[in-house]
């Protein structure tokens, strides 16, 4: 949404789909929000907009403290686009620049420093510090409410170099001191009568973790998401737990500091945020709020929380637009019941994505990984239930005793041939990845969509690989290039439609199935999408 025109009239109507796509600062009260803030509309001139939170935050406005404007689910452009922008965003959600600095994110995106500054404020209106600086505020604010850890304590684990920064970015954004905002948290559980959630007295973690909620717009096939993750799920390094609608996915972590576990529970009824009263809301904004998962974090280092979160969201695909792929896919005749039998249905991502390439590459059943990760796999210091293991890095797969085609790849992995980082090249690795001997290119090409999170996995770019994307890329047959190209840019959304409908093979990537042409088995879309809870067939198969 370019035009200022339309984004006041979703401000408005207070339209929740847009939350997170951009954001609204009222110049009479310096505060800025998200679209569906429920406060009074404010008039259209006193209202500016802007692209990122950061951008908001540099013009000198303050975070809306009803809507909450920094937890909006991020904007799914960034996981669409392979450009620097693009790619940039990934990084810095990642926490590259909190480690590396401005030069670190630039090394990894091949461009200069200044470059790569000019690009995200002309975009963005804020370069790569004050957008790493934005990430930084939330991660705060999440532990300052969460948590009981001693301030000065919580603002290294934060990403902060000093206490007079973290003070004043604070007090900057949010309008008030640290000190402050943990006692309005606490006043607010107190008035609703909920205990302090990630509290501990020792300034650590609570034993059920720091408490989050994981937010996401529009529906959320909630279910088919905890389907995909069970049958794939690799002893020792994940479980879940529980039975179908309370069911929960925990796994461990290995982070930059230290290592983690995560806990994401399957909502047992609808989470959404409250609503104004009708009247406040044009009919169309109604019921299309998203909601949030339940997830704990248990971490041996606080400075990991910023990007195990991030990972988190990654794994679960909690910033896609679930409209904009309905609106691409379901004027398809082949895709249009389906994707209207289950609205939401997201694209796993990876936790780890190089730990996915490796379950890919050495295939079979989770069983499998699973012998891998006992051999090979570090030992978590306590059993937690079903998890006890780390997943092995490729540095410690690339002996003479592994075998092929798996340490081909950790050794391409290990000595950077082939980069599988949150904002890596998704062109070029795809590339490299198919290169490696026993590798193939739709083994690569299910890596690209899953592993580096790419939604148009129709799409194989410039590199002219007529094995890229399952074969669907440039060299594959024009009908399958004709059905790729029109569900640009969410193809990876329509493959996972097809796996769940039975339209195409369990883990095959390759619309070849179809005839060669969108629409050419309507009727068994829409007999898939009416049988499917009778009769579930497909997921894809369970190799990662």
């Amino acid at each position: 949404m370019r035009d200022d025109d339309a984004r006041y009239e979703a401000v408005s109507s207070r339209d929740a789909r847009f939350d997170g796509e951009f954001f609204f600062a009222v110049v009479t009260t310096g505060i800025y929000c998200r679209p569906s803030c429920p406060a009074v509309t404010p008039k259209r001139v006193n209202v500016r907009f802007f692209v990122s939170a950061a951008a908001a935050q540099a013009a000198g406005f303050r975070a809306c403290r009803r809507c909450r404007p920094d937890a909006v689910p991020g904007s799914a452009e960034w996981n669409v686009r392979a450009d620097l922008v693009g790619r940039a965003m990934r990084f810095i959600g990642d926490g590259v620049v909190d480690r590396e600095g401005v030069g670190g994110l630039a090394r990894r995106l091949g461009y200069s420093a200044r470059q790569v500054q000019r690009q995200l404020t002309a975009e963005l209106g804020a370069g790569p510090v004050a957008l790493a600086r934005a990430r930084r505020a939330h991660t705060a604010r999440v532990l300052l409410q969460t948590t009981n850890l001693p301030v000065t304590e919580l603002a290294f684990a934060a990403g902060f170099a000093s206490i007079r920064q973290f003070n004043d970015t604070m007090r900057e954004i949010y309008a008030g001191t640290p000190s402050e905002l943990r006692a309005a948290a606490a006043g607010r559980r107190g008035r609703a009568g909920a205990p302090s959630q990630g509290a501990g007295g020792e300034g650590r973690s609570a034993p059920g973790g720091i408490a989050l909620r994981l937010a996401y717009r529009g529906p959320y096939a909630t279910a088919e998401i905890f389907d995909f993750l069970q049958v794939r799920a690799v002893p020792g390094v994940e479980e879940v737990r529980g039975s179908h609608g309370t069911r929960t996915y925990r796994r461990t972590l290995r982070l930059t500091y230290g290592i983690g576990i995560a806990e994401v529970d399957e909502p047992t009824g609808p989470r959404t945020r409250k609503r104004p009263p009708a009247g406040l809301v044009c009919p169309a904004a109604r019921g299309a709020d998203g909601g949030w998962l339940e997830c704990r974090l248990r971490l041996t280092d606080l400075r990991d929380l910023s990007t195990a979160v991030q990972r988190m969201r990654r794994l679960f695909d909690l910033d896609a637009d679930p409209y904009a792929v309905a609106e691409r896919l379901g004027a398809d005749p082949t895709l249009g019941p389906l994707v209207a039998a289950r609205p939401g249905l997201r694209s796993p991502g990876a936790a780890d994505p190089e730990e996915l390439a490796v379950r890919i590459v050495l295939g079979g059943p989770p069983a499998r990984a699973a012998e891998l990760v006992r051999a090979y796999g570090k030992p978590l210091d306590a059993v937690d239930g079903g998890l006890t293991h780390l997943f092995p890095t490729p540095g410690e797969l690339t002996g003479e005793e592994v075998a092929e085609p798996v340490r081909t790849l950790c050794t391409a992995l290990a000595d950077g041939t082939v980069v599988l980082d949150a904002g890596a090249d998704r062109y070029a690795a795809e590339r490299a990845l198919a290169a490696l001997p026993g590798v193939g290119a739709k083994a690569a090409a299910y890596i690209r969509m899953r592993a580096l999170g790419d939604p148009d996995i129709g799409d194989s770019g410039d590199s002219g690989d007529s094995g890229g994307a399952g074969g669907a890329g440039e060299g594959g047959p024009a009908g399958e290039r004709a059905v790729a190209g029109a569900w640009r840019p969410w193809g990876a959304y329509a493959v996972h439609h097809l796996w769940r409908a039975g339209l195409l093979p369990a883990g095959e990537l390759s619309v070849g199935e179809l005839s060669g042409c969108a629409g050419a088995l309507p009727g068994r879309a829409e007999e898939a999408g009416r049988g499917w809870e009778a009769a579930p067939v497909a997921v894809a198969a369970p190799v990662g």
